[in-house]
């Protein structure tokens, strides 16, 4: 557990972005799961989740893509102005829309976190078929295909999820977001 006298009641957001089927879902899922655990007050923002809801009024223009993660990263801001720490997945395409996450973001504790995983590791991993559909035309501006996937610049933390197992990888997250916390499992 957790010691509770060195949490801080603020909230934070944790924006974990990256290529489709990189596994920004699983390691969001498993990172909040992790915290709830150590009894931090945890919510999960999916992206695919999202635009079932909230944003299902939005496409994948360069003008929807942007509404959808300036929407999203609102509404992480109110909750995480609330002391919830705020698990965030989107593929976040381009730096434009990173930089506009940390404007949002401005007075919030928050973390970018750039899910590094190949291109050729995201298609293998593409249970959906987007990727195959995206090559054969069947799905236009996919990110990575027929959308840029913008390589990262500025102030990220990296995970390199190549060597890493699921366990190892919300460990990391872990030490990005909270490097001086200490817990026992």
């Amino acid at each position: 557990m957790i010691d509770n006298s060195t949490i801080s009641n603020h909230g934070r957001v944790v924006w974990l972005f990256g290529r489709p089927c990189a596994g920004k879902t699983t390691i969001g899922s498993r990172l909040s799961a992790f915290l709830k655990g150590l009894n931090y007050p945890v919510i999960t923002l999916d992206g695919d989740e999202l635009r079932g809801t909230i944003n299902r009024d939005l496409g994948f223009s360069p003008e929807d893509r942007y509404e959808n993660i300036r929407r999203s990263a609102e509404m992480a801001r109110v909750l995480a102005k609330k002391g919830i720490v705020v698990v965030c997945s989107f593929v976040t395409p381009t730096n434009k829309l990173r930089d506009l996450i940390n404007e949002i973001l401005f007075d919030v504790p928050n973390d970018l976190i750039f899910i590094n995983t190949s291109l050729e590791e995201c298609k293998r991993r593409d249970t959906k078929g987007h990727y195959r559909q995206a090559q054969t035309g069947v799905i236009s501006d996919f990110t990575g295909v027929g959308s840029p996937f913008e390589e990262p610049v500025g102030e990220h933390h990296i995970l390199n999820t190549k060597d890493l197992n699921i366990d190892e990888a919300v460990e990391k997250c872990f030490r990005f977001i909270f490097p001086g916390e200490l817990y026992s499992q």
